[in-house]
C-alpha cells in the first residue's frame, strides 16, 4: 500500500495509540499527549512568535513534537523538503513544530515515525525498551 499524505487526525490516533500515554487539556482546550506526566506533543494555541509572514496573523495551527536531540531537531528543520520548522522562542528546546495546514507535504509513515520518535524521547527508558521489544517481535 502506498503511503498517503499526513492528516491531522492521524496526530490524534497515533499519539493516543502509544502506550502509557494520556491526553490532557491545555488552557485552551488545546490537546496535550502525554506519557508518563510528560509532554510528547501538543496542540499550541496561537503564539506571536509563530505567525504568517504575510499577514502577521498568529498560526493557529502548530503542533509541537519533541525529539530526542538537537541533532533530530536540525535534520528536520534544516531539510528544504519537509514543513518541519522552529522560531526562536524554541531556541535549545528539544522539538519541532508543523502546521497542520502543511502537514499533508509529509507521509503518513513519516508522521508516525516523528510521534513515536516523539513519545520514545519522554518516556521511561523502562518504557521505552519494553515498546521497542514488542514492536520488533
Amino acid at each position: 500500500m502506498a503511503d498517503r499524505p499526513a492528516r491531522v487526525d492521524d496526530v490524534h490516533r497515533i499519539a493516543a495509540a502509544m502506550p502509557h500515554t494520556t491526553r490532557v487539556e491545555g488552557g485552551r482546550g488545546n490537546a496535550v499527549y502525554q506519557v508518563g506526566g510528560k509532554s510528547f506533543v501538543f496542540f499550541r494555541t496561537p503564539r506571536p512568535d509563530a505567525v504568517d509572514p504575510d499577514t502577521g496573523e498568529k498560526y493557529d495551527d502548530v503542533i509541537v513534537f519533541w525529539v530526542e536531540s538537537e541533532a533530530d531537531k536540525l535534520a528536520l528543520i534544516q531539510d528544504p523538503g519537509t514543513p518541519f520548522f522552529s522560531t526562536p522562542h524554541f531556541d535549545g528546546h528539544p522539538s519541532v513544530l508543523l502546521r497542520g495546514s502543511e502537514i499533508g507535504r509529509i507521509g503518513l509513515a513519516e508522521l508516525t515515525e516523528v510521534v513515536q520518535d516523539a513519545w520514545l524521547s519522554r518516556a521511561s527508558a523502562r518504557r521505552g525498551r519494553a515498546w521497542l521489544e514488542s514492536v520488533r517481535s
